[in-house]
């Protein structure tokens, strides 16, 4: 396996993203581009990829994100996903059309020696909330573009207008304790709910004419599989896992049933959608 040579105080995501977890995402990326594909086709449409350009997709995942950006930019343009995870980038390379404009990248974007100005569009889809210090990334970041260039990233909003993820976990609390509470600008999912520390975060690594757009989705968590399906996924991965962690088999049936009692009144159909909320967040570089 490989590993990504990082900025030293991002060593825990970079490790994080090469351990079991990040193989856990892998492991599920087709039904985890289902659940988020919807979100993806808001940033693509607020980043307006052109024909021609060049593109730095950050935090790639296992590349579907990365797809899309090529095929916008085809023939002549090209899109390079960047990741930490080797897991999600082999899952990358392996599923991506070779013929598409593209590459991946096993890097830190904080210190990844982009070409200077050499970028039309830095976009993410949650790839970016786990800087350690985010001002130093986007600053390295910001580099990259153009002086024309522009930016434009999904980000989660506050955990309590996510209840697709907090719901099994407060179900999952009823049976462990809590996890230790991440602070606000700590790296993890929500670093980057609160829009006053984006716009000075992103003002801080010089860019301008920042602007965050809030967006509510339905979340399917069940991707069209029923309630059993809704309550797996949300024992894979996600914070209900993290918090089951290292705990006995009877422990993790118990959180189990409660989960299910939990989603049980969202299903409808086979799916069971609940509520998910966004930034997308845009830039331009000058």
């Amino acid at each position: 396996m490989g590993s990504a040579t990082g900025h030293e105080p991002n060593a825990d995501q970079i490790a994080y993203w090469n351990g079991p977890s990040g193989q856990r995402w892998a492991d599920r990326h087709a039904v985890q581009e289902t659940l988020l594909g919807p979100i993806a086709d808001v940033l693509i449409s607020r980043a307006k990829p052109k024909p021609g350009e060049r593109v730095v997709d950050v935090g790639c995942g296992s590349g579907a994100t990365t797809v899309a950006f090529a095929k916008a930019v085809a023939p002549n343009g090209f899109a390079l996903g960047l990741d930490v995870s080797d897991p999600m980038l082999s899952q990358a390379r392996a599923l991506a059309p070779k013929s598409l404009p593209l590459d991946f990248v096993l890097a830190d974007a904080t210190v990844y020696p982009f070409e200077p100005a050499s970028f039309d569009l830095l976009a993410s889809r949650f790839g970016v909330m786990f800087f350690a210090d985010p001002i130093a990334s986007f600053t390295n970041l910001h580099r990259a573009l153009k002086p024309s260039g522009r930016l434009a990233f999904a980000c989660w909003r506050e955990p309590k207008e996510n209840p697709w993820m907090m719901t099994p976990l407060m179900a999952v609390y009823k049976h462990v304790p809590k996890m230790p509470p991440v602070g606000p600008e700590e790296p993890g999912p929500f670093a980057f709910a609160a829009e006053e520390r984006v716009m000075q975060i992103l003002k801080g690594a010089g860019f301008v004419d920042v602007a965050m757009e809030p967006h509510n989705l339905a979340m399917d968590v069940a991707i069209g599989g029923g309630l059993d399906a809704a309550v797996d996924g949300s024992l894979q991965i996600g914070p209900a896992s993290r918090a089951l962690q290292g705990h006995p088999p009877e422990t993790y049936e118990a959180a189990k049933a409660s989960i299910r009692e939990a989603l049980a009144p969202f299903l409808k159909g086979q799916s069971v959608a609940l509520q998910g909320a966004i930034w997308i967040v845009t830039a331009k570089a000058a």
